[in-house]
């Protein structure tokens, strides 16, 4: 018994680290790009150095915007890498910006551009408003060089250095005398009602050389940079050296003129181009955090283990074996009427408990065609996520690859409807359905049409707006062809061998009368019973959702798909469970009604996670405005559908396998 236990303590272990080990795993297919000094480029190496800028967004607001909206230096050939559909879904929009430059090549200070904002001048005073509402709210810069973020390091508590992917645009020291965060990094910072534009860059460059491997050229392999508020004297010919910071008064009675400015530099590293994002990755403390949510859950999962072990291997094994060894036919002699009544009480005692109803558990449950529905719904969202994670794991969807992970989840939904329609179409015809074109339509049309119906009012919201997160009329038009396309068309083509196949066979009759369930404890009643169900499921997930929810509204990345993976085997075997222990348990009740139940119980973390979500808002997010809060939980509620009919999918089958189980092991006259 020891060595099992150390076993599986040791395979555990190998587990979490291979799938860590591949969280880290660099994505197979991005090929490096050498560079070269001016006079020495060829086909094998570039010389050129361009500088992308992505979409602002913000902590404060859901609402993200290009880089053209903030009236920033343009780019005169202004050049749109293609994006794939996951880079349009979640809002990104890179252009090429004015800031060039050339390999090992260092710039002391170059001009980008001066902005000039005459104060009787409508448009220049929109546009200095929209700069202002940008800082007010700490929208941050999102620039790539070589298709790594160029980031803004410093330090925090504990003596760590922290990356952030983005630095803010300006910052706001308010009438109050309260400052934002990105304020605090300058003492000179300390006027009220004033704006502060962060209008000068120091970028620092660093590359590996090729000379020490064997190749010709350099590779890069970080790209920082340091915002600077200077006020630059001579607008022509700038030193970039000042102290006075460039001050942009909180009213609007002056003209204002901003000069964009940077400098370059360039180091050579030792580090590998392989091993680039690990100075980003590495800053994020939060792999401690990681193992404690998977002890947590795995503590979880082995006292349900334990639960149901103990079930099925002393009580259900005691019970079965107590009801399949009397034998009628072994009675010879007659006995007395005190044996009579001693036999009678003993059959009482033998047909109470699960076996009482084996004649109504597998009565087709009310509303038969929207559990197949949901059940088809939810099969396809549980393949397609397992699909997902796996190719993350392996490295396939890491952050170098952008929007690789929403569009690999888009597209295997796609070509996933087969499955949800042989699943949905199967079960109605094992619940006795005959409604077949209703059923199909419904399990193409019901669950997909509602998410596409909230996104789809999301998506006027930001086009309202003018943010970068409204999806082009395009875009749109692709989703649905790829959804009525294909989606539609791979339903109906399992829904018609689900429909072909002949119904599943249960292990014993369903009686013509319904038999009547007893007066049911508090603990046993529906409503109880699916409210319980969830709460341990959710409580395997919960950390990973704060990870999850940052990345997503704070604006964090996230890397750590080994660490999810995991999460998602055990989140599989905890409702599982939990779904098994107490349909065993209403069972035992003499309540036969489990299809729905064994759906809703597991389900039902869907609820605890919105109520998750709602606290997440409210505790630690700074989003204000009626738009960003109407977004927020909007995008919300397509999490909590998918998560219910995901989470919900799992406990049905698992309970679905354990009732079959145990009533076809006994014998039923």
């Amino acid at each position: 018994m020891k060595k099992r236990i150390r076993f599986g303590v040791v395979l555990v272990y190998s587990l979490v680290s291979y799938f860590c080990t591949c969280s880290a795993f660099y994505l197979p297919g991005l090929a490096p790009v050498s560079f070269c000094e001016e006079g020495k480029d060829g086909e094998d190496c570039k010389t050129d150095i361009q500088l992308f800028v992505n979409r602002l967004d913000s902590v404060e607001s859901v609402l993200p915007y290009e880089y053209d909206m903030f009236d920033f230096c343009k780019d005169v050939q202004e050049i749109r890498p293609s994006e794939n559909l996951g880079q349009v879904l979640f809002g990104e929009r890179i252009e090429s910006s004015p800031y060039k430059f050339k390999f090992k090549k260092d710039i002391p200070c170059n001009v980008v551009c001066t902005k000039v904002y005459k104060k009787d001048n409508k448009d220049d005073a929109t546009k200095l408003d929209f700069l202002k509402m940008g800082m007010q709210l700490n929208y941050q810069h999102h620039w790539i060089i070589d298709n790594m973020p160029v980031t803004w390091c410093y330090d925090v508590e504990d003596g760590q250095k922290y990356c952030n992917p983005g630095f803010p645009i300006g910052c706001l020291v308010a009438t109050d005398g309260r400052a934002k965060d990105a304020c605090v990094i300058n003492a000179e910072f300390n006027k009220k009602n004033t704006f502060y534009v962060f209008n000068h860059v120091d970028i620092k460059i660093t590359y590996h050389s090729g000379e020490l491997e064997g190749w010709r050229g350099a590779r890069l392999v970080a790209a920082t940079l340091e915002p600077k508020s200077l006020k630059h004297t001579d607008e022509k010919t700038p030193t970039c050296e000042g102290t006075n910071p460039m001050e942009v008064p909180g009213e609007f009675a002056s003209d204002v003129s901003v000069t964009y400015t940077y400098s370059v530099k360039f180091e050579e590293s030792s580090i590998k181009w392989a091993s680039r994002w690990d100075y980003i990755l590495v800053s994020m403390p939060h792999t401690n955090i990681q193992w404690f949510s998977i002890m947590n859950s795995l503590v979880i999962v082995l006292f349900l283990s334990g639960m149901v072990a103990m079930i099925m291997l002393r009580t259900l094994h005691k019970d079965i074996a107590r009801y399949n060894q009397v034998d009628q036919g072994d009675l010879i002699k007659l006995p007395s009427s005190k044996e009579k009544s001693s036999l009678l009480y003993e059959d009482a005692q033998e047909e109470s408990g699960w076996k009482q109803v084996h004649g109504d558990v597998f009565r087709p449950p009310r509303k038969g065609m929207l559990l197949s529905v949901f059940l088809g719904q939810g099969t396809q969202i549980f393949i397609m996520t397992f699909i997902t994670l796996f190719l993350a794991c392996l490295g396939f969807l890491s952050p170098a690859n952008r929007g690789a992970l929403m569009t690999c989840a888009v597209v295997l939904w796609v070509l996933l409807g087969t499955p949800a329609g042989y699943v949905s179409a199967r079960l109605y015809k094992t619940f006795g359905g005959e409604k077949w074109k209703t059923n199909v339509l419904l399990t193409a049309l019901l669950c997909p049409g509602i998410v596409f119906a909230d996104f789809f009012l999301m998506n006027l919201i930001l086009w309202v707006e003018g943010s970068s997160a409204a999806i082009p009329f395009g875009t749109l038009v692709a989703i649905l062809a790829l959804w009525f396309g294909i989606s539609v068309p791979l339903t109906f083509i399992g829904a018609y061998f689900g429909f072909k196949k002949a119904a599943i066979e249960q292990p014993v009759r369903t009686n013509q009368i319904p038999r009547q369930i007893p007066e049911q404890s508090f603990f046993t009643k529906p409503i109880p019973g699916i409210v319980m169900g969830g709460i341990l499921p959710f409580g395997c997930i919960f950390i990973q959702l704060f990870f999850i929810l940052n990345s997503i509204w704070s604006h964090q990345m996230y890397y750590m798909f080994g660490f999810l993976f995991l999460v998602f085997i055990i989140l599989l075997i905890t409702c599982s469970e939990a779904t098994i222990l107490l349909c065993y348990f209403h069972l035992c009740a003499e309540d036969y009604h489990w299809w729905w139940r064994s759906f809703l119980t597991s389900g039902f973390t869907a609820v605890y996670l919105f109520i998750y979500a709602v606290h997440y808002f409210f505790s630690k997010l700074q989003i204000i405005g009626a738009a960003s809060t109407f977004l927020y939980f909007g995008y919300t509620m397509i999490m909590v559908l998918i998560f219910f009919l995901f989470t919900g999918t799992i406990g049905f089958f698992a309970c679905f396998w354990f009732v079959n189980k145990i009533y076809s092991v006994v014998k039923v006259d």
